[in-house]
């Protein structure tokens, strides 16, 4: 039996919200608490979906300014979900968790529109996506998934009932030895 790969992926949680198409609908442009929560709840209903078994993943949110966050994850639909601890930005926390998952030699995804950190990442050997191109990583998943789930209507073409009218008429008349 084949070795399975290990594979992370690491999500920087705000900045796709506010980069990445898909999410930047939800969040609109008033920044409110309901609208973040309803977009952070989709992100991680869509990293859950993207994920899949055979990928580890993390959404990393900034709690620096949040004197409460002490960075300990939670974890939803198998999904690691932490805000970075106190006084330490997301970023930080992102380019550590990519060395560490790189340092074990797992194949490691980070997802950012953030150029500083897809410096950073890259530098160390580490995949990146933007938070756009997630955005429509997902998109054609749910089109997948929508499209396996509505049921085919099978259609049973005859020759008949690919011939012209005419036509018919006319293989009928040499059927039935009218000419």
């Amino acid at each position: 039996m084949a070795k399975q790969r290990k594979k992370l992926l690491i999500i920087d949680g705000y900045n796709v919200l506010r980069s990445g198409s898909r999410y930047r609908l939800i969040v609109g442009p008033d920044y409110t608490h309901d609208a973040f929560n309803r977009a952070r709840e989709a992100l991680i209903n869509d990293v859950v979906s993207y994920a899949g078994r055979d990928t580890r993943a993390v959404i990393v949110f900034d709690g620096a300014d949040n004197a409460f966050s002490t960075g300990e994850p939670d974890v939803i639909g198998g999904v690691r979900i932490m805000f970075s601890p106190a006084g330490q930005s997301a970023d930080k926390v992102i380019e550590k968790l990519a060395y560490d998952a790189r340092m074990r030699g797992v194949e490691t995804m980070v997802v950012t529109s953030d150029a500083t950190i897809q410096d950073t990442v890259f530098g160390g050997g580490v995949d990146r996506m933007s938070a756009n191109g997630f955005s429509r990583e997902v998109e054609m998943l749910v089109e997948e998934v929508r499209q396996d789930d509505s049921p085919a209507i099978s259609v049973k073409n005859t020759v008949a009932e690919r011939l012209s009218p005419a036509v018919r008429a006319k293989l009928a008349a040499l059927r039935d030895g009218k000419q």
